[in-house]
């Protein structure tokens, strides 16, 4: 499976930002897709997946209720609309896959395929 993520950027504190990640190779396996992200220094953060059979969107305590997970199953295809932008949201965001079913809310260790990443920068 290959992942492929874009629309980082920089902003200031307050903006907003739209993540997009397309899956491709064997699509038809991914139970869930979602994203975290890892900042300069430390280690890999869940932020939220979507699990396409259920439909059911989590997020990790940090962002609720600012970022918004949706996807289109049949394009394998998962995006993240970011709000309310932080300083501490700065970091490389990464898109994820699950084949395996395995993938808990606050883990990153479910994601068997992830992608490049696209670097979000949030200023002050």
């Amino acid at each position: 499976v290959q992942l492929q993520a874009s629309g980082g950027g920089l902003v200031q504190a307050g903006d907003s930002l739209r993540l997009s990640c397309a899956a491709s190779g064997r699509p038809f396996s991914i139970y869930r897709m979602g994203w975290f992200r890892q900042a300069p220094g430390k280690g890999r953060e869940f932020v939220a997946f979507i699990s396409w059979s259920a439909g059911r969107k989590y997020y990790a305590d940090s962002v609720k209720g600012r970022f918004t997970i949706s996807g289109d199953n049949a394009k394998n295809t998962v995006y993240l609309q970011m709000n309310s932008l932080k300083p501490e949201d700065t970091a490389v965001y990464y898109c994820g896959a699950d084949l395996e079913g395995t993938l808990v809310p606050g883990s990153v260790s479910g994601f068997d395929y992830w992608g490049q990443g696209t670097q979000v920068t949030v200023s002050s």
